[in-house]
């Protein structure tokens, strides 16, 4: 079966799965996935594991968009308001993700340091879509509703930064030669000051030439164009695509006037690509290789849950937050998705001798947390009292309105 056959087949099926899943009112990534899944080398094995690896470029070209993505989220303006207290539950939530997973795999399923360091970071990042999709649908407004916001945009951030180091440290201890310590601190620090100068630098230029494009075609093709230059040279200098691309998004967001128009055109070209990206992640999960990383993966899960709720917990009490957010901030940030299968093709890359374990037990997450996840962010603003808060905000401001009304009348 020829290339572009195989494309569209995974297109279409994917496509398939998400009608099916928002149907069952499951996040239709969730139907990309299992579609995949299904014709994967599991069960039609229409895709193969080779076949998975050759379109790699699909999946990397996909991640470098979402990162550009989410550097539209840090708007510096947002970000001072917010304040330090935001940094430090997201911090904290982040750490305590990592060290549960860690002790967890490290300690009680005695796996190999480079696997419980690397899977551990992998735990850190958060699927902000299916938070935010939750939110936006029961109408969610409070405390907790607005501190999620900032956290899930942030903990993206800090999760790729703590990926980039536990990958160099990985690396080191199954090589060969001895290193000191700030050869080992270096590398990571020298990929990531790379990657943000070379996201900044490429942001200006981008920022400069959108400036003088007024047709919406060009500046799809420009912008696009820039994010796949940006993972290009990431890649070929050894930085990070991940962070580039966000640098790149957070430079345009903050220097360009009406930068929404931008995003607005690359979100017009994605959706056939995210189906694309997802439904090839679910054809790589291979179920004959999850027999035997079954309790390692269910363990997996548990810890970064209970990680994720722990470090909120301790943050928010930190910053002296209100009772619903530390109570139930951790319970909003479980779903896990895109950044987790990009970062899966880079330890394809960088550690091939743990990819096929760590890939597997990520895929198993992300199947249970995309399914699990929105539930319990419902759950979460329901037990803050916070659904349907912004109708209430807008009804208590319609009779402040009436009040002052007739006092004047």
């Amino acid at each position: 079966m020829n290339v572009l056959l195989k494309i569209s087949i995974v297109l279409l099926v994917g496509s398939i799965g998400g009608r099916v899943a928002k149907h069952f009112k499951l996040p239709n990534v969730s139907g990309y996935l299992v579609a995949g899944l299904f014709i994967g080398p599991s069960f039609l094995k229409l895709i193969s594991a080779q076949d998975s690896t050759a379109f790699s470029v699909i999946s990397e070209f996909a991640l470098a968009i979402i990162a550009f993505s989410i550097g539209s989220e840090f708007i510096i303006k947002d970000m001072r308001k917010a304040g330090k207290s935001i940094a430090i539950i997201t911090l904290a939530e982040v750490i305590g993700a990592v060290l549960v997973v860690f002790c967890v795999m490290y300690y009680i399923f005695k796996q190999p340091f480079a696997f419980s360091i690397v899977i551990a970071s992998m735990s850190a990042a958060t699927a902000p879509a299916a938070t935010l999709l939750v939110i936006q649908q029961y109408k969610a407004h409070g405390p907790l509703s607005k501190t999620i916001l900032p956290v899930v945009a942030l903990d993206d951030v800090f999760g790729i930064i703590v990926f980039g180091i536990a990958i160099s440290v990985a690396k080191l201890s199954i090589g060969n030669t001895d290193l000191s310590f700030l050869d080992m601190i270096s590398g990571p620090v020298i990929e990531i000051g790379g990657s943000l100068i070379l996201g900044l630098i490429l942001g200006l230029l981008l920022v400069a030439i959108v400036n003088k494009t007024k047709d919406k075609d060009d500046l799809q093709i420009i912008t696009l164009g820039a994010i796949g230059i940006a993972a290009g040279l990431s890649t070929f200098l050894g930085f990070s695509p991940l962070l580039t691309n966000i640098l790149m998004g957070m430079t345009l967001v903050n220097l360009k006037k009406n930068s929404a128009r931008v995003f607005k055109t690359v979100d017009r070209f994605v959706p056939a690509v995210y189906v694309l990206f997802f439904t090839l992640a679910g054809a790589s999960l291979d179920l004959s290789i999850l027999a035997a990383v079954g309790v390692v993966g269910v363990g997996y899960v548990i810890a970064r849950a209970a990680g994720k709720y722990i470090g909120a917990y301790v943050g928010a009490k930190a910053v002296r937050s209100e009772k619903a957010v530390a109570k139930y901030l951790g319970l909003a940030l479980l779903p896990q998705g895109g950044i987790s299968i990009g970062l899966s093709v880079i330890v394809r890359q960088q550690l091939p001798e743990y990819a096929v374990g760590i890939t597997t037990i990520i895929m198993f997450s992300i199947l249970i947390y995309e399914v699990s996840g929105p539930i319990f962010a419902k759950i979460a603003i329901d037990k803050a009292g916070e659904i349907d808060g912004l109708n209430k905000v807008k009804a208590e401001q319609y009779d402040d309105v009436l009040d002052v009304t007739e006092k004047i009348a």
